[in-house]
């Protein structure tokens, strides 16, 4: 069976910008099997000082996150893109309930598509830094998709 997710590459400006949305969207509904599903069978990632091969591991992963990192909102924005790759810059807020502690994450990650633009490869660096409950700027109201009504970093100044 051949999977596809669209936009395919080569990617333009517009196709690049729709493949960051879609992924930041995916990536705020917190489903670790919807999420896995947009990278290949066999993809490939470096997650901070993780390294994570496949689907399962993927899933694994990001269900492991979500345990330790609740009210999870993120938002990326598009840095570069070629005809297969596309580069984001990212930022989240989380909170970790054992620490009683708000968190920003601010990060890169590089993407590699295959022709059927699945995700084969996700290099991603990310550092942590604690903030005041005072100090959250991702606000929507509710835990999912931001609304397109929402600023996104370069409009929040970060």
């Amino acid at each position: 069976m051949n999977e596809k997710k669209y936009p395919l590459p080569p990617f333009t400006h517009k196709t690049a910008l729709e493949k960051v949305r879609l992924a930041e969207d995916a990536w705020n509904s917190r489903d670790p099997l919807k999420i896995a599903q947009a990278y290949s069978v066999n993809s490939e990632w470096r997650n901070r000082s993780e390294f994570i091969k496949g689907r399962d591991e993927i899933i694994q992963f990001l269900e492991n996150k979500w345990s330790a990192e609740s009210h999870y909102k993120l938002i990326k924005e598009l840095w570069a893109f070629s005809d297969t790759f596309i580069a984001v810059r990212f930022q989240y807020e989380w909170y970790h309930c054992k620490e009683k502690q708000w968190y920003r994450a601010y990060g890169n990650e590089n993407w590699e598509f295959d022709s059927d633009g699945l995700m084969k490869r996700r290099q991603a660096s990310i550092n942590d830094v604690p903030i005041s409950e005072k100090e959250l700027l991702f606000t929507w109201k509710n835990f999912g998709a931001r609304p397109v009504s929402f600023p996104g970093l370069s409009e929040l100044g970060l």
